[in-house]
């Protein structure tokens, strides 16, 4: 699967028309975890446009990006000052964490991208902590950005909300709530950027099922050991046994 690696990555986002996205997901995103005080947050992905909103009241933040797209710099911090890194190039099926590690986890760019999405599922429902939970953003089949390629958007899988939600359910996630963003085409130009918040309402309004991206919350689901045992279903054999009197013919047996 091609995958947009992280200088493109970072390249939208530093964009005009990335800009916006980052504006108008962070709200989305904030509508979704109003308060996440003294949790750790994980971005698995390229998640890092978005993890400063919660940097100010989480207990720990830090990325997790890919092997097959790549690695930059996070925080970068301000001109002339280094900053402590808090950013690790992982394999998204081993992630390097301890069971129960993590509150909240945020995935962006990853699971669309992802080359096994079950088995990256199950590292982070292993990483995850009993009430721990996970928010997804992903392309929407059904909307226009998961069909230009001119944006991250355009790449990877894209899922319309019946499969993501059945997606989480088989990797042992409740799903909790959904929202959709992004109804305004993908163009940079000035009067569409400068329209953008009036395209949402109406978007949002009269075509809600055609939204760029969705997003979903998500709760880990604990399977406790009884409920995993299987009830054998007993097959009943039927064998067809001839009547008093009956006689079956060889054409009735071939």
């Amino acid at each position: 699967m091609l995958r947009p690696d992280v200088i493109d990555l970072r390249e939208f986002y530093g964009s005009r028309l990335g800009q916006a996205v980052r504006r108008l997901l962070r709200l989305r995103l904030r509508a979704l975890w109003p308060d996440i005080r003294g949790l750790r947050l994980l971005g698995l992905g390229y998640a890092t446009p978005y993890l400063r909103l919660f940097e100010a009241e989480a207990e720990r933040v830090l990325a997790a990006m890919p092997g097959p797209q790549g690695v930059v710099r996070w925080p970068r911090g301000l001109p002339g000052q280094v900053s402590p890194g808090r950013v690790m190039l992982v394999d998204e099926e081993e992630l390097p964490l301890p069971d129960a590690s993590v509150d909240r986890i945020l995935l962006v760019h990853a699971l669309e991208n992802a080359d096994n999405v079950g088995a990256m599922l199950r590292e982070v429902w292993r990483v995850l902590t009993p009430q721990g939970r996970l928010l997804v953003v992903v392309p929407n089949r059904r909307g226009l950005w998961a069909h230009i390629d001119a944006t991250p958007f355009g790449h990877g899988h894209p899922y319309t909300p019946p499969q993501l939600t059945r997606l989480m359910r088989d990797a042992q996630f409740s799903p909790l709530q959904s929202r959709g963003a992004l109804w305004f085409p993908p163009s940079d130009r000035s009067f569409m950027l400068r329209t953008v918040a009036a395209w949402e309402a109406t978007g949002e309004w009269l075509w809600s099922r055609f939204s760029g991206v969705l997003l979903l919350e998500a709760e880990k689901q604990i399977i406790l050991p009884a409920m995993l045992k299987k009830q054998r279903v007993r097959q009943r054999s039927f064998v067809l046994q001839p009547q008093p009197g009956m006689a079956l013919n060889r054409s009735d047996c071939d």
